[in-house]
């Protein structure tokens, strides 16, 4: 009898055990070097204007996170980004149409 009683509270434990124990370790996303006010400079130094538009995002290219800004300069906007580790400017181009 006792050592039903040990399995089901042994068994019960597991049950009641968070998932997150069992669960793979969630890799945290890098923390960018630059803030956003240091990559700004850095992107109107690139293409004069005005920002309409900021994002950090993880995307292909230099260390994989980047700041991407939309400057708007006349009549057109571009989409400058830089890269929120080094500075460097990744991208600096005209946006096209956007499909709806």
């Amino acid at each position: 009898m006792r050592n039903t009683n040990r399995l089901l509270i042994l068994a019960a434990g597991a049950v009641a055990l968070p998932a997150a124990v069992f669960a793979a370790p969630q890799q945290r996303a890098p923390k960018p070097r630059l803030t956003l006010a240091q990559a700004q400079v850095i992107a109107l130094k690139a293409r004069p204007g005005k920002v309409t538009d900021h994002e950090l995002e993880a995307e292909k290219g230099g260390s994989g996170l980047r700041y991407s800004f939309d400057i708007k300069a006349g009549a057109k906007t571009f989409e400058v980004g830089i890269d929120a580790m080094t500075g460097r400017v990744l991208e600096n181009v005209a946006e096209g149409p956007h499909p709806d």
